[in-house]
């Protein structure tokens, strides 16, 4: 049977956590599909999980064990296994709706959509608590000049998401050994897509664990310039720099300014300082002009503290986040 959708989905530490994730993909509606679990060398009892489930479903799991390399390294090796239509990735804390890749893959189909995004809520671990968040995309896309601004408003999870396999042709993957891949990876792959369809369900569940790295104040977050930096590169080395310069000036202004100012505000002071100090040099090499930018003074409140930016409004953000935490 052909399979229309490979979701891949990354393990590791996750026993707490698996077994929700597997029954919400084994009983989807859409029944052309293949879940490609990649032990990423967990040390816990995942793969005992992962030997029951393929055991009960073997027309439909395909189980790899992999000595550890991190979340984008397990996300490569399971797209060298996929031979769905369309390619989706799950990570194993995450679950979803029964009937997101019925919904999604015939809303790829209806028009040839290179990808379809869905909204998705935050489940919240510690309260319970549910948010509903949206993709920032309201209607699909169809044409290029659209295509382009998802650089400034697109929610940047990779799980959210189904693609046509196509897009990872000529080795297009994740980055490994970094945080924020899917920013780093979302950035990369926009200028790939011709058309976007948008699917308006909340189907990915997707858990705010504690104590999980994304949530903890961490120099790693210096992955953030690095990341951006590399983009950057890569647009250039691929002839997309002066087609997408607005949209990136913005994105990259945006996530140094803004996401990364944010996060290193709950390091040390002496951390904190370096952050902004580099956040700003960065921004002053690579877009010293960026306060002409059309799409600043279009986004409200946001856009005027990102023209506004300085040491003294990040000294207010850091005060502001240590007195909230």
């Amino acid at each position: 049977m052909k399979k229309k959708v490979s979701i891949i989905v990354p393990v590791y530490n996750v026993e707490n956590y698996l077994e929700i994730c597997l029954d919400s993909l084994v009983n989807q509606t859409l029944k052309e599909i293949e879940i490609i679990i990649v032990n990423d060398g967990s040390p816990d009892n995942s793969q005992k999980i992962i030997d029951k489930y393929a055991k009960k479903y073997p027309q439909k799991i395909k189980k790899f064990i992999k000595e550890n390399g991190g979340l984008s390294d397990a996300r490569n090796y399971g797209l060298q296994h996929a031979t769905g239509d369309y390619i989706a990735f799950i990570d194993s804390d995450d679950y979803v709706d029964e009937d997101m890749f019925a919904k999604m893959y015939n809303k790829a189909i209806e028009n040839n959509y290179d990808i379809v995004v869905c909204n998705l809520k935050y489940i919240y671990e510690d309260t319970n608590k549910i948010e509903l968040v949206n993709s920032n995309i309201k209607e699909d896309i169809e044409n290029k000049e659209d295509i382009k601004k998802l650089l400034i408003n697109i929610y940047p999870s990779a799980c959210n998401k189904i693609y046509k396999k196509e897009i990872f042709a000529n080795n297009f993957r994740f980055k490994k050994g970094i945080l924020f891949e899917d920013v780093e990876f979302t950035c990369r792959l926009i200028p790939k897509i011709n058309k976007l369809g948008v699917v308006k369900d909340y189907f990915l569940n997707y858990t705010q664990r504690t104590g999980t790295i994304s949530k903890k104040a961490n120099v790693k977050i210096f992955d953030y310039i690095s990341n951006m930096n590399g983009i950057i590169d890569y647009y250039k080395k691929n002839n997309y720099y002066d087609e997408y310069f607005e949209e990136l000036e913005y994105c990259y202004v945006r996530y140094l300014y803004a996401t990364f100012i944010k996060q290193a505000a709950l390091l040390e002071k002496k951390d904190f300082i370096k952050a902004v100090n580099e956040a700003i040099n960065n921004v002053k090499k690579n877009f010293p002009n960026y306060r002409k930018n059309k799409y600043f003074l279009s986004n409200g409140l946001k856009g005027i503290y990102l023209l506004s930016f300085n040491k003294y409004i990040a000294k207010l953000v850091f005060t502001f986040n240590h007195k909230k935490n």
